[in-house]
């Protein structure tokens, strides 16, 4: 039996390997390199994608929801679509709009006020261009929650949003002491709604109030018109 051994030694090998050459001594030159460029490349997507996403966050801007809450009534539910859509395109939150639908309208394409609001969310005339249909309801919600936008950008909270809307944005910034009965009634009905929507309760004492208080009518109307 062969008694050598079944391997080289490592000088042997070492011996018997040709000498390193150039090309040896740069491979770990050119990979510190490459991976240099390459995180320099990733910290600069990096910083560059957090500067095109740096804006005021909008404490009353939810993230995308996939409807509006459950408490709303069957004439404002049927609307939901809608409202998403709406909602995305005036950067507002869906119950917001849906709560402002509900106390103003309940759904009803039709609706008319003594004072002359129109529409799904009760547009004023003055607010409309010359030839639009006050309600069609794709024009009545760009006049309408365009408004609502403004009214949030400058009060700044659910309360004072709901107030601007209702009597108007200058009337909002007043001590609320100063607001007049329809502006609190208003944000009565219309903030505590919202919470509920947003606490994901399945039914509002708020909004059952509203409807044995005269919200009911409006319901019936948007069933039976629409």
């Amino acid at each position: 039996m062969d008694s050598s051994p079944a391997y080289a030694s490592f000088d042997d090998q070492a011996a018997q390997s040709p000498p390193p050459g150039c090309l040896s001594r740069l491979i770990p030159l050119f990979s510190i390199l490459l991976v240099s460029i390459l995180l320099y490349l990733g910290f600069s997507q990096v910083k560059i994608g957090q500067a095109e996403g740096t804006s005021p966050v909008d404490p009353n801007l939810s993230l995308p929801q996939k409807g509006i809450a459950p408490i709303f009534t069957p004439e404002v539910q049927l609307w939901e679509e809608k409202i998403l859509a709406w909602s995305a395109s005036y950067h507002l939150d869906p119950d917001l709009v849906a709560t402002v639908m509900q106390i103003e309208s309940c759904g009803y394409v039709r609706a008319e006020s003594s004072a002359g609001a129109r529409g799904l969310f009760q547009v004023m005339p003055y607010h409309f261009h010359e030839g639009e249909d006050p309600f069609h309801p794709d024009t009545n919600a760009k006049r309408g929650l365009k408004y609502l936008r403004m009214s949030q950008e400058a009060g700044g909270t659910t309360r004072l949003t709901l107030a601007g809307y209702n009597g108007g944005i200058t009337g909002a910034q007043q001590p609320q002491d100063r607001w007049n009965d329809e502006m609190v009634r208003y944000v009565y009905w219309g903030y505590q709604i919202f919470l509920d929507a947003k606490a994901g309760l399945d039914h509002s004492p708020r909004l059952e109030e509203w409807l044995h208080n005269g919200g009911a009518y409006l319901c019936q109307l948007a069933r039976n018109n629409n």
